[in-house]
């Protein structure tokens, strides 16, 4: 079985675990929520993995960067999602602590990702130019 590029990221494997744990975290919230906070935390979660796993797929290094903003920004989102539903005691202190460092971590996983993909950008610019 082929095992691909994204597979091999600390910053995908990190953001996969992040959306089973966001998928077994959100079981407990209220019936009422399914449709509502549940489907957006979900949602989020997943489209960070997502992301960084479509970013890879692009061949330029700024087509690549694009994707991993848009998987920090679903990081960013869905540490909004955490902060309200802690506001609404869907979560425990310790579930929303335990979140939150699952997010603090995606984002300088993310951050370290976006800086190696501007560092093969500039390198391609600099091989333009023959340096």
């Amino acid at each position: 079985m082929k095992i691909y590029s994204f597979e091999k990221l600390e910053c995908w494997q990190h953001a996969r675990q992040l959306a089973v744990w966001m998928y077994r975290v959100t079981q407990g919230f209220p019936q009422e929520e399914k449709f509502g906070m549940v489907s957006q935390m979900r949602r989020a979660a997943i489209s960070v993995a997502s992301n960084i796993a479509e970013g890879t797929s692009r061949k330029t290094a700024k087509d690549q960067s694009h994707f991993s903003v848009i998987a920090y920004s679903s990081t960013i989102e869905l540490l909004n999602d955490l902060i309200i539903a802690k506001d609404l005691f869907y979560l425990t202190e310790e579930k929303y602590k335990q979140g939150r460092m699952m997010i603090e971590k995606q984002t300088l996983l993310i951050a370290s990702l976006r800086k190696s993909q501007q560092r093969v950008k500039f390198l391609s610019f600099l091989n333009f130019f023959n340096f």
